[in-house]
Parts: structure tokens; sequence; C-alpha cells
């Protein structure tokens, strides 16, 4: 039986370079595969980036509240039409993005058609909070795995914190992009982000998890 995967992490674990890798595995052994991810991350556009360099551009992008089961049969049937073979594997990035529904749709995937589908993501965003993504992967997929980093005092990393121009936030909406830049009263300002441990995320944000004390 095909199944669901759910491979997390905190940023800069090395998701997308373990997506990568994992679509170069199966294509070394003859098989065909299909890369998406959400639209609404704007990183690389149409690309997946690893932060090791290597980019590769997706099949198709997922909008909010598309129906990904039927996206993905489109998709599908032209690899069949085109090669004579089916699907191997769907691999989703940065699938903290998508909705509830959208998730249930790649479980459809893997049970209906019998596909694997690996997505990659973050759990949570700078305030704690799970993504809409994440939290309905970490509830129906059917094996999760932690993808690891450091923290910059040796510790696991296991939160994701938000810095602005440099200064940490822990206010705003749930999704910035990375690297990205955004207007405001003050001026065009950068955003970017860091990993920590649990202690170190409590020491800059004085003591707050999702705007609570």
């Amino acid at each position: 039986m095909a199944k669901l995967y759910f491979r997390y992490g905190a940023m800069n674990s090395g998701k997308s370079t373990a997506l990568l890798q994992a679509a170069f595995n199966y294509e070394e052994r003859g098989h065909r595969v299909l890369l998406a991810k959400p639209s609404v991350d704007t990183k690389g556009d149409r690309d997946i980036v690893s932060r090791l360099g290597v980019v590769r551009e997706v099949d198709f992008t997922i909008a909010p509240e598309e129906p990904v089961f039927e996206t993905f049969q489109r998709h599908r049937t032209a690899v069949i039409a085109e090669h004579e073979r089916d699907v191997s594997c769907l691999l989703i990035d940065e699938a903290q993005f998508l909705t509830g529904s959208q998730v249930d749709d790649l479980l459809r995937i893997a049970l209906l058609d019998g596909i694997p589908v690996l997505a990659y993501g973050i759990r949570t965003d700078f305030q704690t909070v799970a993504f809409p993504g994440s939290r309905r992967l970490l509830e129906i997929a059917h094996s999760l795995e932690e993808l690891k980093t450091i923290c910059r005092c040796g510790r696991k990393a296991i939160f994701n914190t938000r810095l602005v121009d440099g200064r940490f936030v822990f206010d705003g909406d749930q999704v910035a992009i990375d690297a990205s830049t955004e207007l405001s009263a003050s001026g065009v300002r950068t955003v970017t982000y860091e990993s920590l441990c649990g202690v170190c995320y409590l020491e800059e944000s004085a003591g707050v998890l999702n705007g609570r004390h």
C-alpha cells in the first residue's frame, strides 16, 4: 500500500535538499516523478531552491483552495501519454502552506491511486503555531520523520523565528516568505528567519509563546 509521508523540520534542516535527493533517487532508477509546491511560496518562483545551491523547477504549483487530486490527475495523464509509464511518486515542497482539504487529497492520491506522496515542510510558524497543512499532515500521514538542524547554541532547533531587517519580531501575518521584502509605513523591509531551540526562542521572545506569556 502506498503511503503519505510527512518529513518536517525547522528552517535550514535540509528539507528541500532531501526532496531533490529523493527525486534523483527515483529517476536514477528509471522512474517518473512529479514535483509540486504551493504557489504562495514565491521564493524561487517555480523552482525548488535548496540552500546547498541545487535548483529544480516544479511540474506544477498549487493555488490556494485548488483541488490537488484533480490537478495531479491531469499531470499524471500527461506523463503516461508522453512516457508510456505511470508516475512513481509525488513530491511536495513547502507543504505547510497547503490547506487541510488539499492534504486530504494527498492521502487520496496515496490510497486510491497507489502512488506514494512525500510532503516536506515546517510544523509551526514564527509564533509556534502550526500551519494548517502541517497540522493536517500530522493528523493523517502514515509516516512522520523529523529532519534535524542545530540552534546557534548547539541544541536541536525546533522553532522558527522571524527577523525583519535583522531584528526579531513576534507578531504579524503567519506567512511571510524567507528573504522577501515587505512594504511598511517606514519603507521596504527584508524578512529572514532563524531556527532556534526552545530556550533561545524564549530568551528572544521574552518568554512569549503564541503571543502569550
